[in-house]
């Protein structure tokens, strides 16, 4: 434990590049030593400091259009409503068709990456992730958008893990590496504040397909110039593939994303959906029953004994279910029920992204100085107040009676999820900080899943359908009202779990630092009575 400490201190790496983890699932923050049982790998020269900085310039190029696809989206989804003549559920599988594909396969990328090599895995996720952007601007239906959406997000969650491990290698020196994380953590916020900035004005301008076309010119100079790069990461070919455990997880996800999505439309006692739900539960456990048995598991089941590890899944989990759910569901909001433009809706969106820019840097640096035990319940304290403000939200409700909310959000997630990394880095073994931080990511993936997916379910149950016709109408009175209705029941629900992680954190991490304080002090005891001298 003291030697994770110690290597965040010596390495001056604060909580948000520490968070760099949570996109990982296999990479090691010290390869240099030879753990137990762990095979030994070559390093590849690192190179000159000019060519490393170009190469970490089209690996952030290439991480920044993936961190933007993440927002950039959900701003025309009006657009795509109108033009395609869809309704609720399709818009609902246009955003997870992306992050459930994205989600499951995280598990799994950062084994591929050893295997194959990182730089080779990141420009084949690279011109996979531009092809399948092409494809979707290209897309004639919403069929053809969604499955398109499926095998963008299967490239793009190569990309992460993926640069990581690059920028590891890259960089052997502590203090250039912390830099080079720094630029790779600001380069996320950067798209996240951008994102419904440049969509809404793309959207506005030539149409919801060039938030497609804007991946393409950057992903294919990006992918040219790293084929032409020679350099690769160890690989380690000693590595297996959880294949069955991988496909087991997608398949049991994709059920119950199906039955939250369909079910209002189909009806939620028939067969299909009621046998997705049972299907769900048999493939979670059959899933769950492998992974105890595996060599090599995508998710070691010995992580959950560990209580802090269970509260930094809660904060990824509960905390991003609601910041997902106020995206989608606001997005309509701003543009179908209160007819603002897509760039009126991405600049109404600035309260939020820029708060959570700003605050996950302040976040950084408290997340390693005030208690875990405090900063995580008040974070989630926080999130849950701001949702519950905006139940008050009506149809024309006057923007700064609830942009307060929409910062108390920002503020809210960013405090508390640099506090859980920390927390989580300094209670896990060192070997097992990669794999811990790479599961508690996939559960904030699998959060905007079923935030998408549940949200979207309460909304369309208070509108007379869920079709084309009924979301183009949102400014009608009484569609207007049944809107806003859904969205209070969404927000409520998102709310309720916040502030069930806020207590559940407290007591746990107290509980933590008290048997931290005995352990401390029963270690010292000894000590302190050797020094005594000895009576005649």
């Amino acid at each position: 434990m003291h030697e994770i400490n110690d290597f965040y201190e010596n390495n001056k790496l604060d909580a948000m590049q520490c968070q760099i983890l949570q996109y990982s699932n296999r990479t090691e923050i010290l390869a240099e030593k030879d753990q137990e049982g762990w095979m030994r790998m070559e390093r590849t020269a690192t190179g000159t400091a000019r060519s490393r900085g170009w190469f970490m310039v089209f690996i952030c190029l290439g991480v920044f259009v993936v961190y933007l696809d993440s927002t950039i989206v959900n701003v025309a989804l009006s657009e795509m409503q109108k033009k395609l003549e869809v309704g609720m559920n399709s818009l609902q599988w246009v955003i997870d068709g992306y992050t459930l594909t994205f989600a499951c396969l995280l598990l799994m990328a950062g084994t591929v990456g050893d295997v194959l090599g990182h730089k080779r895995l990141f420009t084949i996720g690279m011109f996979g992730f531009t092809a399948f952007s092409a494809c979707c601007g290209l897309a004639g239906s919403i069929g053809e958008l969604v499955a398109f959406r499926f095998l963008q997000g299967t490239f793009g969650a190569f990309l992460i893990p993926a640069s990581l491990a690059i920028i590891r290698n890259l960089y052997e020196e502590p203090v250039a590496r912390a830099k080079a994380i720094g630029i790779w953590a600001g380069l996320g916020g950067l798209a996240l504040a951008a994102g419904p900035l440049i969509g809404g004005w793309l959207t506005e301008t030539s149409g919801w397909q060039s938030i497609f076309w804007i991946n393409v010119p950057i992903g294919v100079i990006v992918s040219a110039i790293l084929f032409a790069f020679k350099r690769e990461t160890a690989r380690n070919l000693s590595r297996s593939l959880d294949l069955p455990g991988q496909l087991l997880f997608i398949m049991a996800i994709g059920a119950l994303t199906y039955a939250l999505i369909e079910g209002q439309t189909l009806g939620w006692h028939s067969a299909s959906i009621l046998g997705c739900f049972g299907a769900f539960v048999l493939l979670l456990a059959a899933f769950l029953l492998r992974e105890a048995r595996a060599k090599e598991p995508l998710l070691p089941l010995s992580l959950f004994r560990n209580s802090v590890f269970n509260v930094a899944c809660c904060v990824n989990f509960f905390g991003f279910f609601g910041l997902f759910a106020v995206v989608f569901l606001m997005t309509l909001y701003f543009q179908n029920v209160n007819g603002w433009s897509p760039t009126e809706a991405g600049a109404r969106f600035l309260s939020l992204n820029v708060s959570i820019m700003i605050a996950a840097y302040a976040g950084s640096s408290l997340g390693s100085r005030v208690p875990s035990a405090f900063l995580i319940p008040a974070g989630m304290l926080a999130m849950g107040g701001s949702l519950m403000a905006l139940t008050a939200v009506e149809p024309g409700s006057p923007y700064a009676n609830y942009a307060w909310a929409l910062i108390g959000i920002g503020i809210g997630i960013s405090f508390a999820g640099a506090s859980a990394t920390v927390a989580l880095m300094s209670s896990v073994p060192l070997q097992m900080a990669g794999t811990a931080s790479g599961v508690t990511n996939t559960f904030r993936q699998l959060s905007a899943v079923l935030g998408v997916a549940l949200s979207g379910t309460l909304v369309s149950a208070h509108l007379p359908d869920a079709s084309s016709e009924a979301i183009q109408s949102l400014r009608s009175g009484d569609t207007a009202v049944g809107f806003t209705a859904g969205m209070h029941e969404a927000f409520l629900v998102a709310a309720v779990g916040c502030f069930f992680v806020a207590a559940t954190a407290a007591v746990i991490l107290l509980a933590a630092a008290r048997r931290k304080a005995t352990s401390y002090a029963g270690r010292e005891r000894p000590e302190r009575k050797k020094l005594q001298p000895e009576s005649d």
